[in-house]
């Protein structure tokens, strides 16, 4: 199992645009692939789970994959984050 941490620094935190973004580029791996906020943990393959966590500036995120492709997974949605300037 592969996990990265993240600050959120979007002023807008991980709204509807951004958290599509994840899940989509998280769809495209085979890897069980998880998103962790304070206490909950979710899909992050399921927008409906992405959203009802309500991520906001300054949150502290785990994102985990466990799978053939855990790393390949992680890589690409940590360039996400950056990229869309949504954490570090």
């Amino acid at each position: 199992m592969a996990e990265k941490q993240f600050k959120v620094t979007a002023d807008t935190g991980i709204h509807a645009r951004p958290a599509t973004l994840l899940v989509q580029t998280a769809s495209k791996f085979d890897s069980d692939i998880q998103l962790q906020y304070k206490d909950k943990k979710v899909n992050l393959k399921s927008i409906m789970g992405v959203m009802s966590l309500g991520i906001g500036k300054g949150a502290d995120i785990t994102i985990s994959a466990e799978g053939n492709d855990a790393q390949d997974a992680l890589n690409a949605l940590a360039e996400l984050m950056k990229k869309e300037g949504l954490g570090e």
